[in-house]
């Protein structure tokens, strides 16, 4: 069935991937999550991309869930990130990809859709942060800073890993139903143990913060803005979640200047976690913006929040 949500193993730059897999073809759909997720997140969207005729893929990324997990903070580099995208779709072997990504996984996406690693046809983003902010001449909004205090704390040895996994990793559970989330009801129990359990597996919750240390301390962000930010070409279309309580929507007010052909999308009264609180509104913007239709849904944030 086209539907059905499969779990392979693919090798690709040196790692055994797990990946979640729906449907088949020649046509690739790479789902990129971000922290602390793992593919799972993505189980909405998969069979929606299958319908739309793609081999939809939603990997655990290198050191989440059941994905290898290098060690050492230079493990995470941004470069080795981007030649895991590239290896995965050498790997899937498509004439065709389109990449879409959330959270951390936009951190990754957007220099690989900028400097073309790998040929893309497409590429969707949900709330993720800004294209070219190394970039950028403006400064972040206060309000965004404050928000970003956690990219800091991880800065720290052993303690963020810590507080994480406290009283049985209640912290991962409460990031997806505290205020991070608008719609906190559609994580299931089912759900909540998934992100729990990949949490828990031995260096996993280090692994993923070693994506913040190696973009801080490890001079990731640096090497990008030293790198560069061309204006990508590829066809983008941008969904956001406007009650994120980790991005703010204004982030997104320049995204323009950096993608040429840019679909913008709004969503009222849902959080970070836009795929999987309204995996309905997503599936049909995506459905539209594949087939060439009207994109439903908002091009602006809504009355009393700042203009994007």
């Amino acid at each position: 069935m086209s539907g059905e949500i499969r779990s392979e193993r693919v090798h690709a730059n040196g790692l055994d991937f797990h990946v979640n897999t729906c449907g088949e073809g020649d046509r690739l759909a790479l789902c990129l999550h971000g922290f602390p997720e793992i593919g799972h997140s993505w189980r909405h969207v998969l069979p929606v991309l299958a319908a739309q005729g793609y081999r939809a893929w939603a990997p655990d990324l290198r050191g989440y869930g059941q994905t290898d997990r290098p060690a050492g903070i230079d493990a995470y580099a941004i470069e080795h990130l981007l030649d895991d995208v590239g290896a995965l779709i050498d790997a899937s072997g498509a004439r065709e990809t389109i990449l879409l990504a959330h959270d951390w996984g936009v951190m990754i996406a957007w220099p690989f859709a900028a400097h073309r690693v790998r040929p893309l046809d497409r590429l969707v983003i949900l709330n993720g942060p800004p294209p070219g902010m190394g970039q950028q001449k403006r400064r972040l909004s206060l309000r965004q800073l404050r928000r970003s205090w956690y990219v800091l704390f991880f800065q720290l040895p052993w303690l963020p890993e810590r507080v994480l996994a406290a009283g049985d990793h209640r912290a991962i559970e409460r990031v997806f139903t505290g205020p991070m989330a608008g719609r906190p009801e559609r994580f299931t129990p089912d759900d909540l143990r998934a992100y729990k359990e990949a949490a828990a597996r031995p260096g996993a919750l280090t692994a993923g913060i070693d994506y913040y240390r190696a973009l801080v301390r490890g001079g990731g962000a640096r090497r990008l803005a030293e790198r560069g930010f061309p204006v990508i070409e590829t066809p983008t279309l941008m969904i956001w979640g406007e009650q994120d309580k980790v991005l703010v929507p204004d982030t997104t007010r320049d995204a323009g200047n950096w993608v040429r052909n840019l679909t913008r999308r709004f969503i009222p009264g849902v959080g970070h976690w836009v795929q999987q609180e309204a995996p309905e509104e997503v599936g049909e913007m995506l459905v539209a913006w594949l087939s060439g239709d009207q994109v439903p849904g908002a091009a602006e944030p809504g009355p009393g929040l700042p203009p994007a």
